[in-house]
């Protein structure tokens, strides 16, 4: 088992909710609790330190009592999730970052027990999550990532350049793919939630 105070959490509910209407995707309820804080309790267990990444509504989410952190100025609004990982990365004060966005809350309870282990396994820089599609080929789920701390400066190098693509920029770097496709791994565990009529689908889960 990975020691988790090695590990800081960030929720990435920094995005423009376009495909909700434009609204906070984050606050947005899910069985009841909002999205980015039914996240936030989902990681916990598994970090030391946790903290958001949002644009909007900064004092709702800091109700949540954890560190809420827009995206930097300098990247312009709404940037897209690399900024969510250079906030956490710049905050980041353990040798690991994961990354974990509000919309998929059914995301796997031992993800960072085994990102942690493709990490080290392969001596890796970053470990992504893949997942199933329902043609069963394995597909990398880029914004579940456990990043090195110290991979800041690269990624400060890339965004200050204009990239903005995760791919672009993961592929930088010795990258482990981890799979999520054993019999007891929920096939839903990496849906995310583009709409609220998803979103409610998937309550009850």
């Amino acid at each position: 088992m990975v020691d988790t105070s090695l590990i800081t959490g960030i929720v990435l509910a920094g995005g423009r909710g376009s495909r909700m209407g434009g609204v906070d995707k984050g606050l947005q309820n899910f069985n009841g609790v909002p999205l980015a804080l039914h996240t936030q309790m989902r990681l916990s267990p598994q970090v030391g330190e946790l903290m958001i990444n949002a644009n909007r509504h900064l004092a709702a989410y800091e109700s949540f009592g954890v560190p809420v952190w827009p995206d930097a100025s300098s990247l312009g609004e709404f940037a897209g999730p690399l900024a969510g990982f250079l906030i956490g990365l710049e905050r980041c004060e353990t040798p690991y970052l994961v990354t974990v966005p509000c919309d998929t809350p059914l995301f796997p309870l031992d993800l960072v027990d085994r990102l942690f282990q493709a990490l080290e396994g392969q001596h890796a820089d970053i470990a992504m999550a893949a997942a199933p599609e329902e043609d069963g080929q394995l597909r990398p789920q880029p914004v579940f990532c456990l990043l090195r701390a110290e991979l800041l400066e690269s990624l400060v190098r890339f965004t200050h350049a204009g990239g903005r693509k995760i791919d672009a920029w993961t592929a930088l770097h010795t990258t482990a793919l981890m799979p999520f496709n054993r019999p007891d791994d929920s096939a839903r565990a990496f849906f995310n939630a583009n709409t609220l009529a998803e979103l409610h689908q998937l309550e009850g889960t």
